[in-house]
């Protein structure tokens, strides 16, 4: 008998799988041949505390700690720079506030990043609170967590039926039974909670784009910042002597693996080159992603009002690996009766009894 069964083997499965591991034989089940396949695997792996609505910034907050020390940190500076047209100082004066950011001068941006258009760079202001994440480390040791604590990570296992007979039976290529049922399967949770006889809690995936170019002008990009258009119209983050350029789009699509759609990639690319010297002349590679989100656009964490032995990691919304230390420790809290250090209201705020009224 297991004691803890995780469904979905990305950066909630496996960091929830991991804290559930101290407290119990735990198993995940990851429907693709890897770890990490989907979402987890094509995050923008960026971790800055003050992005996101205020129950995702308490998560990033919690998280802080873990992802500088734990295991040696998995955090190397980064910054973030906010950047806007001339005709966009309302909409830069929001994102300013709402990501606590500092306002310079527009010669000091372009000192930073000297591709930024001078005649088109209205605004600028920066975060030096902003980090890159060690995104396939991190997920590496949450799943030897798992191993180490005596459970087990099992790939290629997707789920096909699941019932309820006193503990739960999932078939996924074998039969597994367990106690606890943890739903981290990112954009197809409400189709696990469909199986297992749970309501579902209204989940909409929605696809990001991106495209890899090649460094532009051939700069050394590793001391730029990454940079967000006003508004989050588009960002580019320097990666691996590259750049990554996103169109920024959210639009909601059935579960999937999902695709680039062209145009959309198409009309992005064109606002960052609106703000730059250089033009895209080729794209290397592109591909997409989708970020799942609650109605109301935060986590779900927590176990289902009707069972309590049903139990949500889910609606990360692009949030997965910058709050997942502190989402991970509260999926174990409250699954296992333990007092959380985090504020009530926040916990509250994240329940998955908010969506049954």
């Amino acid at each position: 008998m297991i004691d803890f069964l995780v469904i979905g083997g990305g950066i909630a499965g496996l960091s929830a799988g991991a804290r559930l591991s101290y407290h119990g034989r735990v198993t995940v089940l990851e429907a693709e041949d890897a770890l990490g396949y989907h979402a987890s695997g094509r995050s923008a792996a960026l971790f800055e505390e003050n992005y996101g609505p205020p129950s995702v910034v308490a998560l990033n907050r919690a998280s802080a700690a873990f992802m500088r020390a734990e295991n040696g940190g998995y955090l190397t500076p980064r910054d973030l720079m906010l950047v806007g047209r001339k005709d966009q100082a309302e909409i830069f004066e929001r994102d300013v506030q709402d990501l606590n950011m500092q306002v310079i001068q527009t010669a000091q941006a372009l000192a930073r990043v000297p591709i930024l258009n001078p005649d088109t760079l209205g605004f600028a202001a920066l975060s030096s609170g902003a980090f890159d994440i060690d995104t396939d480390r991190l997920l590496q040791d949450f799943a030897r967590t798992i191993r180490g604590n005596g459970g087990d990570v099992v790939t290629k296992a997707k789920v096909t039926a699941i019932r309820k007979d006193g503990r739960w039976v999932v078939e996924a290529g074998e039969v597994f039974e367990a106690r606890i049922l943890i739903n981290a399967a990112g954009p197809w949770v409400d189709e696990i909670a469909v199986m297992a006889g749970i309501a579902p809690i209204g989940i909409i995936p929605k696809r990001r784009s991106m495209a890899r170019l090649p460094a532009p002008g051939g700069h050394d990009l590793s001391g730029w910042p990454m940079m967000l258009g006003a508004g989050e119209t588009w960002y580019a983050k320097p990666d691996a002597g590259k750049l990554l350029v996103s169109p920024c789009e959210a639009d909601p699509v059935p579960p999937q693996d999902a695709y680039t759609d062209d145009m959309v990639l198409a009309e992005g690319l064109a606002r960052y080159e609106e703000m730059v010297t250089e033009p895209v002349t080729r794209v290397e590679v592109n591909w997409a992603g989708l970020r799942s989100f609650a109605p109301d656009g935060t986590l779900v964490l927590g176990p289902d009002p009707s069972d309590p032995s049903f139990v949500w990691s889910a609606g990360q919304g692009g949030y997965g690996f910058q709050t997942s230390p502190a989402a991970s420790q509260l999926v174990a809290d409250l699954t296992t009766g333990a007092t959380s250090e985090l504020d009530p209201e926040i916990i509250a705020a994240l329940s998955p009894k908010r969506l049954r009224r």
